[in-house]
């Protein structure tokens, strides 16, 4: 999962992305609210963590901005411990969710991760594409029943495309889920990322195919398990 962590307190935001990052969570960070607002028109996120109090932005404006752009990337506040009018004009304004200030980390992971199931539409924890699951709580992959252990990028490439089965998914969107916002892939390094997982994924009944100028789609196929 990628999210934009939008806080000013610089403190705070690196402790949350390095503990996040430990997780399995990459956050990109952004510490006012014209840089946040510009990252999410240049990228795509899983979600977004949002503090209100922002510089050159608030992140109520920040918010309505976002979503005049009728972008749905689901969006958590933070708001200070006790602020019941923060909640209520987030919510109003098209936040989904919002934690109280100080909040638990473990909390913090399991919303993100409920958020994030629910923008997919999954009704439970495991997506399944011919043999080869994921229980998107723990973030495991198994194939045939026994855990698939992945490389990370392999794992958050595959990860991107299970989480949208049957769906051609683009290389650009994939380039950006691999990597944070000051790194660089090619899309000749995505092809080798492919290449490596269309090998791990043979007998398992799923295959990831290529469309042309639309990107890569992970299908079910009649190839029964080794």
């Amino acid at each position: 999962m990628r999210i934009l962590l939008i806080e000013d307190q610089a403190e705070l935001a690196r402790t949350l992305q390095q503990s996040l990052a430990a997780l399995g969570i990459q956050a990109d960070v952004c510490t006012d609210g014209l840089a946040g607002d510009s990252a999410l028109h240049d990228h795509a996120f899983d979600a977004v963590v949002l503090d209100l109090a922002l510089p050159r932005l608030h992140g109520l404006d920040l918010l309505r901005r976002l979503r005049q752009r009728r972008d749905a990337v689901p969006v958590l506040v933070l708001t200070a411990s006790g602020e019941i009018g923060d909640r209520v004009e987030g919510l109003n304004a098209g936040a989904d969710d919002y934690l109280p200030k100080p909040f638990a980390l473990a909390e913090l992971e399991a919303r993100l991760r409920a958020l994030h199931r629910r923008s997919l539409g999954a009704t439970h924890a495991v997506q399944q594409v011919g043999t080869l699951a994921f229980d998107t709580v723990t973030r495991r992959f198994a194939q045939g029943g026994r855990a698939l252990e992945l490389p990370p990028r392999e794992h958050d490439l595959l990860e991107a495309l299970i989480a949208h089965p049957g769906k051609p998914v683009s290389k650009q969107a994939l380039v950006q889920r691999l990597c944070s916002s000051d790194e660089v892939l090619s899309h000749d390094a995505l092809e080798v990322y492919v290449h490596r997982l269309r090998r791990r994924l043979q007998g398992s009944g799923a295959a990831i195919h290529t469309l042309r100028g639309l990107g890569y789609v992970l299908d079910a196929v009649d190839d029964p398990p080794a």
